[in-house]
């Protein structure tokens, strides 16, 4: 069952053998590939003492948190440079590299092209902040080339890339962290210190509602849009393998709103949630998915819906995981993992660090009394502590950019240690994220099928 497969999962020697998928996307990155292929020679052993030396893949808004990321870690002692940038757009690319220069003081190389980056043979590591649909291809390419990887979430958005990514990573022996950073975040590890230890009991079920007013990822007048032109950049290359259409600066820059590219919440705030379910129950993918929304707040021109729900089953736990977004009201985020013994509970939204843990006082039925603390009267909520930060106060919310998940990925560079948001846990959000997306447009129940790997409509026996 579960325990088997996960375990299997979690073997860096497990080989796979499938079809290069990347190949099969009508040639688009075909040649990006090949190059990467004879470029693993040009990966180097990080010295305890050598500077590691990174590049980024992608210099839209989410590389600028990145690069703070690193300057964070580079201010808590870790020797890194940023020494490259690409992107197809030369103004994304410009910004980034006069953003580089004020942030780290040096003037990095620029490049349109990832192979033409990736052929660098001094560059250590690269990051790939890209849209939501070009992670796992990308990611793919970077390890190919003999390069650490830092990919942001989700790593992919459908089954196929997921496994096109996993199975390079895997052959390729290169540390890959994935976005995933609350994973590294300690109020969020202590959380899973708790929930290892019994306190709670029984875990019977996971509730996460994370929410937003506004019209997400929708700018009317967004500026870039009005200034792109496709001479300006290449969208063949951007499109990476997905259905064509002819070139739509909304769509370039708009993406998490269109169908064909995104799911929009599943792909941004629900592989975060589906990320730490797994994280905190010490296990891979739903069993199962069911959905509902749509677009009940924003009739604008978004194809994803701003109102979403999910509910899944871990069966090998017995967990229930609920998860909702809604972008028409911000009220009332919170977080509660619910045990048997004990409830921990959080009043905030996605990454929330401020956790209360609360004990159960009776478990009975009439006469029928499992357990009964009420003797002792009713405690007041217990604010978790990490270690370390026992004398601070957690904010409810925390910025995204947190130096946690850098400074991990660095130090593991270095060690090539297993890093907090290793391939595993992207290819398990990422499944849970396809999951979930299908589930909502089908409107079927999904099943992951965990001998074959495949997700269902129907359970697999």
């Amino acid at each position: 069952m579960a325990t088997a497969q996960d375990n299997k999962r979690n073997s860096n020697e497990q080989k796979i053998t499938r079809r290069n998928f990347l190949g099969q996307a009508g040639g688009v990155a075909a040649g990006a590939m090949a190059m990467a292929g004879t470029a693993a020679s040009y990966s180097r052993v990080v010295g305890a003492n050598d500077r590691i030396r990174i590049g980024q893949i992608g210099c839209s808004d989410r590389s600028g948190g990145l690069r703070r990321m690193l300057k964070l870690s580079m201010e808590k002692g870790h020797n890194i440079e940023l020494v490259s940038l690409c992107d197809i757009w030369n103004v994304n690319l410009d910004k980034a590299a006069a953003d580089v220069k004020e942030l780290f003081g040096n003037s990095p190389e620029t490049f349109k092209y990832s192979e033409d980056l990736l052929a660098e043979r001094d560059l250590d590591a690269v990051m790939v902040a890209t849209g939501d649909h070009q992670h796992a291809r990308i990611l793919a390419e970077v390890v190919r080339a003999g390069k650490d990887a830092y990919c942001e979430k989700p790593m992919a958005n459908t089954l196929e890339d997921a496994k096109l990514a996993h199975e390079a990573v895997l052959e390729s022996g290169q540390v890959a962290q994935m976005g995933s950073q609350w994973l590294s975040c300690p109020y969020h590890r202590k959380v899973r210190e708790i929930i290892r230890s019994g306190r709670l009991g029984k875990i019977t079920k996971i509730e996460q509602s994370w929410n937003y007013n506004g019209p997400r990822w929708y700018l009317p007048r967004d500026p870039d849009i009005a200034a792109i032109r496709e001479q300006d950049t290449d969208w063949e290359r951007w499109l990476l393998g997905r259905p064509w259409r002819p070139f739509d600066p909304r769509v370039y820059f708009e993406f998490r709103i269109v169908r064909d590219f995104s799911g929009g919440i599943t792909d941004q705030w629900y592989s975060h949630g589906a990320g730490l379910a797994h994280f905190f129950l010490d296990t891979f993918i739903p069993d199962d998915t069911v959905a509902n929304g749509g677009i009940f707040a924003w009739h604008d021109v978004r194809e994803n819906p701003d109102t979403f729900q999910c509910l899944s089953t871990f069966q090998s736990k017995e967990v229930l995981y609920s998860y909702s977004s809604s972008f028409g009201n911000y009220h009332g985020d919170h977080t509660v993992i619910r045990g048997t013994e004990g409830t921990l509970y959080s009043p905030g939204g996605e990454g929330s660090p401020r956790w209360y843990f609360k004990p159960e006082m009776v478990s009975a039925w009439g006469d029928n009394v499992v357990f009964d603390h009420s003797a002792k009267g009713e405690p007041e909520p217990e604010m978790v502590k990490a270690d370390g930060l026992e004398n601070e106060i957690p904010p409810v919310r925390q910025d995204d950019n947190l130096s946690n998940h850098t400074d991990n990925w660095l130090e593991c560079i270095r060690s090539r240690k297993r890093p907090h948001g290793s391939i595993e846990t992207g290819f398990a959000h990422a499944v849970a994220v396809v999951m979930a997306t299908r589930a909502y447009r089908e409107g079927k129940k999904m099943f992951w099928d965990r001998n074959n790997e495949e997700i269902l409509d129907h359970p697999s026996n």
